[in-house]
C-alpha cells in the first residue's frame, strides 16, 4: 500500500470528518457532522493550534489520521501528548501503520519535552488494546466520565 503521512492540511478536512464519523461509529459514539470541518479548521490551523493532526495519505484521499494536543500533568508537573484519537480505514490496518504513527508522536514529544503519550481506548476495542500492549503501552484502570455542558 503507497502512503504518506503528513500534516493535515484545510483540503483534508472535509474527509477529516467522515473519518471522525466512521471512528465515532466503530466506538458506538454519537457524531453530529453539522460545522466539524469549520470548528476543526479554527483548532488545527489557529496561530496557537488547540490540535494537532497527522493524516495518512493515499494518492486520492486520506485513509487514517491521529490527532493529539500538547496538556499538562499537575501530578508530574510536566508537558506530555494528549493522543485523542487514532484512526485507520479498515483496508490501512495491519500494515504497520498505526505503530509508525504512533512513532511519530513519540518524536514529536520528545522535540517538545513531553514526558510521555497518554490515550484511552474503549474496554471492546480488543484490537486496539493488544496493539498498544505490543507498542509498549500501559492500561490504567479507570472510567472515563463526561458532564455536557
Amino acid at each position: 500500500m503507497e502512503y504518506s503521512i503528513r500534516n493535515c492540511e484545510r483540503t483534508d478536512l472535509s474527509q477529516l470528518v467522515v473519518l471522525c464519523q466512521k471512528h465515532a461509529e466503530f466506538e458506538k459514539a454519537e457524531f453530529v457532522p453539522e460545522g466539524k470541518a469549520t470548528s476543526l479548521e479554527k483548532a488545527i490551523f489557529a496561530e496557537n493550534p488547540k490540535l494537532y493532526c497527522l493524516v495518512v495519505a493515499t494518492k486520492e484521499t486520506i485513509i487514517g489520521y491521529v490527532s493529539y494536543t500538547i496538556d499538562y500533568s499537575t501530578w508530574d508537573a510536566a508537558e506530555f501528548i494528549h493522543m485523542d484519537c487514532l484512526f485507520l480505514e479498515e483496508q490501512a490496518r495491519s500494515f504497520g501503520i498505526g505503530a509508525i504513527l504512533i512513532g511519530k508522536l513519540q518524536q514529536i514529544g520528545r522535540e517538545k519535552n513531553c514526558i510521555n503519550i497518554q490515550w484511552q481506548t474503549p474496554q471492546f476495542n480488543e484490537r486496539a488494546i493488544k496493539f498498544y500492549h505490543r507498542i509498549g503501552g500501559k492500561g490504567k484502570d479507570k472510567v472515563r466520565f463526561t458532564l455536557n455542558l
